[in-house]
Order: structure tokens, then sequence, then C-alpha cells
């Protein structure tokens, strides 16, 4: 029997058996709060390390360990805490990780001195990355049908927001907050909101109860984790020539994680449970073009947000508060589309996809165009219509991407699958980072700011376009099944495209 068939006949036996949970859309969101604290404290802080700088009298690389310390943790954690949550309980790890969360933020708030702070945020990360992959797999544990969909739609709308939002939220927070220790209310204000989400995940989210023995695959954990961090930490370091010196671990992680394909598909042909089954990439329909389709489109999309941060506030002289208001369009737009979007991937499919990346492009583009060509003082306020455009185009991208990725998914699966599928996003989102502040100040030599603007937001565009041309060819492959279908019925009934949408 293939692994598709065999996946199609538990998937099938799952759904016979399954019984709505009542309280199955406050269970949601719950996990979607906790999601968007762990996601929104990736790009929250950016606004505040001038602040954190002054406060703990900070050397600039060790401030950058704020950042880029919590991103590296959480990314390394994705993986083996899905496997994890499939393997044992997805409720238990998802509760011990969220009060891990709370309590890393506090101390996080209270840090006497940057080495702590750093370590708590290292902290703070990993308990990120164990409590967000169990967020979409229990979303596949507790949704079927439309209704699955109608759930991711929400779930993606809570990462493109977070992403979006994070500026806006650390000015607004700064600005109430005032004072040399202001900074600390980022990470306080987790705590309140966090102890709340315990006690109610606790009532309300629903246990797993994995049958027969569990295997978790150690050295494939090892394995994923040194290839995860060759790759990584390069870009974490970026700002302090990290990329020039380190170079080397680049192959050297490249080389690491082709071990760790081989000892996956080693396993399986044993019948052993890997730390990632290589079947989610061959068999499953659309996991893999939605897995690249996220990676490219989070290069350019997460990069976005501190070339913005830094042409406001360094170029413009606006204060955090004022930054984030100039980029929310965005995530007004995105809001509402990804909310719309959520119940329409199921009738439109890929092409979704396709006119959101289009939309953003555009969106993003026009920005670039009117910040380098209107009157500085009215420049945010010209091209607000342009960013809300793109925010609405983001909100056909995200959160329908990842209902593609991941509804097809057997449940059993569905951890380590939204761990790997985060991951990706982690690593587009390293490059994208990395990339675009260093393209900006590296056209920034001269003071030209609205030149440093363009070239950085034009290279994040490439990254967006790059995900445009998979996506498109997704969505041309779906069109000729499609057609095929209609002239051949018996020779594709069996189809995934088919399976898929029937």
């Amino acid at each position: 029997m293939t692994a598709s068939a065999a996946g199609g006949r538990d998937q099938g036996a799952q759904e016979a058996g399954y019984e709505p949970d009542p309280r199955r859309w406050r269970a949601l969101w719950v996990t979607l709060v906790a999601g968007f604290m762990s996601l929104l404290d990736v790009s929250i802080v950016v606004v505040a390390l001038p602040s954190v700088q002054r406060g703990l009298h900070a050397s600039p690389a060790q401030v950058q360990w704020v950042v880029s310390g919590y991103a590296l943790a959480f990314a390394l954690a994705l993986v083996t805490a899905g496997r994890l949550g499939d393997a044992l309980d997805r409720r238990r790890i998802f509760l011990l990780a969220l009060s891990g969360f709370v309590l890393f933020s506090a101390a996080c708030g209270a840090a006497p001195n940057i080495t702590l702070l750093v370590v708590a945020r290292l902290a703070q990360g990993l308990a990120a990355g164990f409590m967000a992959p169990q967020n979409s797999a229990l979303i596949q544990q507790m949704f079927r049908g439309a209704e699955r969909g109608r759930a991711f739609g929400f779930f993606g709308a809570t990462v493109g927001i977070s992403s979006a939002v994070g500026p806006l939220a650390g000015g607004v927070i700064l600005a109430l907050a005032s004072g040399a220790g202001g900074w600390r209310w980022l990470f306080y204000v987790n705590v309140p909101i966090g102890i709340l989400a315990v006690l109610l995940g606790r009532r309300l989210l629903p246990r797993t109860r994995p049958s027969g023995r569990q295997h978790v695959d150690l050295p494939g954990v090892l394995l994923l984790g040194l290839g995860v961090l060759a790759l990584m930490y390069p870009l974490v370091q970026a700002g302090a020539g990290g990329i020039g010196r380190l170079w080397w671990l680049f192959p050297a992680g490249a080389a690491i994680l082709g071990a760790f394909a081989w000892w996956q598909r080693r396993l399986v042909t044993r019948g052993i449970q890997p730390l990632l089954d290589p079947r989610l990439f061959t068999t499953v329909r659309g996991y893999a073009v939605g897995a690249g389709v996220g990676t490219l489109y989070f290069v350019g999309f997460s990069g976005v947000w501190l070339v913005f941060a830094l042409f406001y506030q360094e170029g413009l002289g606006f204060s955090p508060l004022r930054s984030g208001l100039a980029v929310t369009p965005f995530a007004l737009g995105s809001a509402v589309a990804a909310a719309v979007a959520g119940r329409l991937v199921d009738r439109l499919g890929r092409v979704l996809t396709v006119g959101g990346l289009v939309a953003v492009i555009v969106g993003l583009g026009g920005t670039a165009l009117l910040l380098r060509l209107a009157p500085l003082d009215i420049a945010p306020w010209v091209a607000a219509p342009a960013m809300f455009l793109g925010g609405v185009g983001s909100g056909c991208v995200i959160s329908p991407n990842i209902t593609m990725t991941l509804r097809d998914v057997p449940v059993h699966m569905a951890g380590a699958a939204g761990g790997a599928l985060q991951t990706g996003q982690r690593l587009g989102a390293a490059v994208g980072t990395a990339a675009l502040p260093g393209l900006f100040y590296l056209v920034l030599g001269d003071g030209d700011y609205r030149g440093a603007l363009v070239t950085a937001l034009g290279a994040g565009l490439v990254g967006m376009a790059a995900s445009l041309a998979l996506a498109t060819s997704d969505w041309k492959h779906d069109r000729r099944m499609r057609q095929a279908h209609a002239k051949c019925p018996d020779d594709v009934a069996n189809s995934p495209i088919h399976a898929r949408q029937n």
C-alpha cells in the first residue's frame, strides 16, 4: 500500500469517527492569542532596541541578540516540538510551553543587565518554538471540512497581522510607558494575557490520545537542530559581519540537512516513525509547494518592516509610535483580507494566493515609488492606499497558503508538518531581516534614505516575485489536472487534486 493511500484511509477513518467538540471555537481563540503573543515578540522589540541599549549600557552587538537570539531559538524548536506534540499530548506541550513563555517574559522585563536579558530571550524563544506548532496541529485535530478552512483563515491572519503590527504595538507601549525602563513593559504585557490563556487552555483544549508506542527520533532531532543552527547563525549575526566571517556554515548546514533527509528516509524504509516524514513532501498534495511559497514570501515580507522602521525613524525622524502608525494601513488590509480569504480558499484555491501575491507586489512597489517621489512631509499619507493594497494582498497569501499546505496532512503528522512549515518561514524571515537592512545601509552610504528604501524594498519584492512564480506554476498544474479530469474522468479520479476537491 502506498503512503498516500495509507494516509488517505487513516484520515478517512478519522473523519468517519469525528465528533465536533462544542468548545472548539473558544479553544481556537486561546491558541490564537498565545500564538499572536509569540509571533509579535519577534518584531515588537525592534523599536525598543535604542532604549534597551541605553538602559542596560549594552553594545550594539549585544542588544541585537535580544531580537536575533529569540528568532534563532524559536526556529530551532519548531519541528522537534511538533513531533513531541504528535507523539505525546499537544495540550500538555502547549500549556507547558505557554507557561514557560509567560515566566521568561517576566524574566526579560526584570533583567538587570544585558546578559540576563539575552539569556531570558533565548529561553522565551525556545518556549515560543515549542508552542507554535501545536496551534496548527490543534486546528487539524479540532476541525474538519469547511470549518477547518475558516479556522486556518484565522490562524493565517494571526501570523500575518502579528508580524505587521509589531512596530505599532511596540510604539504604543513605549509611548504609554515613558521613562528609562519603559521598554520593560514590552515583556510584562505578556504576563497577565498569558496567565489568562493558560487558565482557559486548561479548561478548553482537547487532549491528544496517540495510539500505540510512540518513537521520538533523537538522532533526527540532533541533525535537524545542527543544520538549522548552521544556516541561521550567520544570518542572525549579519549585523556584526557574521555572513562574511561564517559563510562556511552555509554549506556545512546544507550538508547536515542532507544527512538529516537521508536519515529520515532510512527510518521510513525500516518502518520507524521519523522526526519529519519525507512523505509529507512527496505524497501530501500541496505541502511541498506551500512550504516553498511561504519560505520565499517571508524573505521579503519580514525584512520590509525593519526597512520601513529605519526609513521613518532614522530618515524622517519619526517616533516609534508615529513610525508604527505609518505602516498601520498594511496591517488593517491584512486583517480584513485574511478573515475573508479563509472562507474563499476552498472555492478559489491557489488562484487566491496568486492574486494576493500580485497585490502585495503592486502595493509595496507603489509604496516605494510614492515614498521616493512625494514630498517628505506628506509621503506616508500619500503612500497609505498603496500600503493598504499590499496588506490586502498579504492577507490573501499567508492565510490561504497555510490552509492549502496543511489541510490534507494526516492528523497524526500535524504537529511535525506545522513545525516544518514554520521553520521554513523562520528561515525565510532570517534571510530577509539580514539582507534587506544590510542592503539599506549599503546604499545609505551617501545619505540617500529614499534611494536606500527603494533598493531594499526592491530586493524584498524579488523574494515575493519568486514566491509568485512558484504559486503560479502550482495553479497552472491544478488547472491542467481539472481539464484532464473533464476530458478523461476515469484516468484521474483517484488523483490527489481530485480527492482534495471532492
